[in-house]
């Protein structure tokens, strides 16, 4: 099985010069954990994870409100607070060494590029779990689990 049978394509990303409010919004209404951050050429420099925005988040170590935090999260910029050093994969990878990149750089996803960079797709611990869900119920593992 191979990434691209897995990955997500329709992807929600940021700017380097989004506020990071932005990712909070999106994350918050869209549940999602993970948001690469694209050039203008679709190609990935950076992410912004959950993780990334706790640690902005300046309210529960102060006790302020949630307008204030909006307030405060607006003037903060994507490029300050995205990781910037992302493991990323191909398409045709296999689903293996995914969770293996996974795993060993102790991460939640897995942006998937082309051979210039430009994303194509995420794949994420939850895709992979789902998979994994799909063989079991199918009984692939039965003799090995039992």
């Amino acid at each position: 099985m191979k990434v691209k049978d897995l990955m997500h394509t329709h992807i929600v990303t940021l700017h380097s010069s989004d506020a990071l409010n932005v990712a909070e919004d999106i994350m918050s209404m869209g549940r999602i954990r993970h948001l690469p951050v694209l050039d203008g050429g679709n190609r990935v420099v950076g992410i912004v994870t959950q993780r990334d925005l706790y640690k902005a988040s300046i309210s529960s170590v102060l006790g302020i409100d949630r307008t204030r935090e909006q307030e405060w999260l607006g003037k903060v910029k994507v490029r300050d607070m995205m990781t910037t050093t992302v493991t990323m994969i191909g398409a045709e990878a296999g689903v293996v060494e995914a969770v293996d990149k996974m795993v060993t750089e102790k991460i939640g996803c897995l942006p998937v590029v082309d051979e210039q960079g430009k994303l194509m797709g995420l794949l994420t611990e939850t895709d992979c779990l789902r998979c994994f869900r799909d063989l079991l119920k199918a009984g692939t593992f039965k003799d090995i689990l039992s």
